[in-house]
């Protein structure tokens, strides 16, 4: 079982006050939490310190700031990310308008974070790819975006939301061992079946889903990964989610 269990506050978006939400995470179990872009957070991040110490919580990993503003705010993302106390930082996300389309502008892209990282590192932090379901959709050319991120990147980390992998077909285990010394963080989300869960974009609990997660996590023993964070993209009631997914991934 993991030793330390996150929670990726994206989750509880929309459940706010942040003080009571962090306090229902403690009491599930948790001891770590990963924070995103929102302004209370990234803003204000000596007071969401203090949130975080008052109710046991860390905060060693960040999946916040857009490529942009680690490129031409530099300072800002250091600043934030000591305060809050983050080791490894992520980026999240490329909006649908400016994802490349061909495998030469994915490596291009992965080049663009592979000069970040080299940044972020001289500043000491690790660095890294956050995955959607895009990056393991073919490209013309035969391979994957991922594929081509990391030939632009080859230093960059991984942090392999799972749930993602699976819902563009692709086997999470097959994408371990290929890249798994770069995976330093996963998300464990799970996907409902089939026609469930649709206003809760077709996600479930952790556990509760379709995944095969006694493969996942025996094939995640034989990567580098540090940091198991909880997440689910819109859960109709995150007290129950963050509760049952503590539970069920505690135990793998």
């Amino acid at each position: 079982m993991p030793k330390r269990l996150s929670f990726q506050l994206y989750s509880a978006r929309n459940f706010k006050p942040w003080d009571k939400l962090l306090a229902h995470l403690a009491a599930c179990g948790y001891a770590e939490v990963e924070g995103y872009g929102d302004p209370d957070i990234y803003e204000t991040p000596e007071a969401f310190r203090a949130l975080m110490d008052a109710n046991g919580l860390s905060m060693p990993t960040g999946h916040v700031f857009p490529l942009a503003m680690f490129e031409r705010e530099r300072k800002k993302v250091v600043k934030i990310a000591r305060t809050l106390g983050m080791r490894a930082l992520y980026c999240p996300y490329i909006l649908p308008e400016e994802q490349p389309k061909s495998g030469t502008g994915w490596k291009a892209w992965g080049k663009r974070l592979a000069t970040v990282a080299h940044a972020m590192r001289e500043e000491g932090f690790a660095f890294g790819w956050h995955n959607h379901d895009f990056e393991f959709v073919k490209l013309r050319d035969g391979s994957f975006p991922i594929e081509r991120i990391f030939d632009g990147g080859p230093l960059l980390d991984w942090e392999c939301d799972i749930a993602w992998v699976a819902f563009a077909r692709q086997n999470p285990v097959k994408w371990f061992k290929t890249y798994g010394e770069r995976i330093t963080a996963v998300h464990l989300k799970d996907n409902a079946k089939a026609g469930e869960n649709a206003d809760q974009q077709g996600q479930t609990d952790v556990g509760a889903g379709v995944l095969k997660w006694p493969e996942i996590f025996a094939a995640l023993k034989n990567t580098r990964t540090l940091h198991y964070v909880v997440e689910h993209d819109n859960p109709k009631d995150v007290w129950s989610f963050a509760r049952n997914s503590f539970k069920f991934a505690s135990k793998m």
